[in-house]
């Protein structure tokens, strides 16, 4: 848990990029292989649709992250050489090696940056967002690309309904740099986890990693598995109080934020915050209804829609929240 160091120069968002595929997967098609209807999935998380990749085509993870910051050098103008490192945030890597950010400095260009992957699931992009801002700070990097992306499609069971009606698949990234202000970047950011809690939500790949307490999940090896009921309530609670504490750490009142950029995990969780924390709808972004929950994508690809729809304006203080598994949980308080 920090805020901005003292004495050092701040970090400055100089643009954003993002990348959905084109394959639709609606309530409709899925109320073709599911006992489910529009109705209830409506009802009980806000999604219509969501975006899927197809593999047969090659799309993948690897594929929309290097879309998304392919968009995100096209809108900034950087020159890839430029660029120091890559943090790609990510729980759907193809292969644990090499990392999907080597992946993506082979596709631009980058050949003298570093580059890493971040394993925080659906709180990834702001944990990358967060480390690439306490590096910049440092001066240890100066100009850092960060990617979050997930293709969940590709991890889901799609005959069981409680996990499968959730996710889908995107991509976004931005590009920080150095700044001589201080109070640019992230003002104030929290990051923190609960071990405890990782089998509510896991993504076993060995039989061997499958706990006592799930041995008779019909869920095949390889496959997202979630209990609903459990992440909701970690959820709704986490949620509020990582928002309260930020504002309150920095000594922000609700109504000084121009945005608040949640994590598009449901739409019952979002207004249940937004309602609790006395924000307008039009503070609270929401793509969740078109595109679905798509982990470490879900931050990132708002940030840029709000972005490239002239929403945030330079001086603008906006606030990023997210939870995922493992349990894990972030916020960045940022002063773009």
């Amino acid at each position: 848990m920090t805020g901005a160091p003292m004495g050092l120069g701040g970090t400055r968002l100089i643009g954003t990029g993002s990348a959905t595929p084109d394959g639709i997967l609606t309530n409709a098609d899925l109320e073709k292989i599911l006992d489910t209807s529009d109705e209830w999935i409506q009802q009980r998380t806000g999604i219509k649709q969501r975006r899927v990749v197809d593999q047969t085509k090659g799309e993948s993870t690897v594929s929309i992250c290097c879309d998304a910051l392919e968009d995100a050098i096209k809108n900034t103008g950087v020159d890839p050489d430029d660029i120091d490192l890559i943090i790609c945030a990510t729980c759907t890597q193809q292969m644990s090696c090499p990392s999907v950010a080597c992946r993506a400095a082979e596709r631009i260009g980058a050949t003298r940056a570093a580059a890493f992957d971040l394993a925080a699931a659906c709180s990834g992009f702001v944990y990358a967002l967060n480390t690439a801002d306490s590096l910049i700070r440092l001066g240890r990097y100066k100009t850092i690309a960060v990617i979050g992306g997930d293709a969940m499609s590709t991890v889901m069971d799609y005959n069981d309904r409680s996990v499968s009606i959730l996710f889908g698949d995107a991509a976004g990234a931005a590009i920080l740099t150095q700044d001589e202000n201080p109070e640019r970047g992230s003002i104030k950011q929290i990051m923190g986890a609960d071990g405890r809690g990782w089998e509510c939500l896991y993504l076993p790949r060995k039989a061997i990693d499958v706990p006592e307490c799930d041995k008779d999940n019909p869920i095949e090896l390889g496959m997202l598995r979630m209990n609903g009921r459990e992440v909701f309530k970690f959820a709704v609670k986490k949620f509020q109080h990582v928002i309260e504490q930020t504002l309150s750490e920095a000594g922000i009142g609700i109504d000084d934020v121009a945005q608040l950029i949640c994590h598009q995990s449901n739409l019952r969780i979002i207004e249940s915050a937004r309602e609790k924390l006395g924000i307008e709808k039009d503070r609270v972004y929401v793509n969740i209804d078109r595109v679905g929950n798509s982990s470490a994508g879900s931050i990132g690809l708002c940030l840029d829609e709000l972005n490239q729809a002239g929403r945030i304006k330079e001086g603008d203080l906006i606030l990023l929240a997210a939870f995922g598994g493992g349990m894990t949980w972030a916020s960045s308080l940022w002063r773009v």
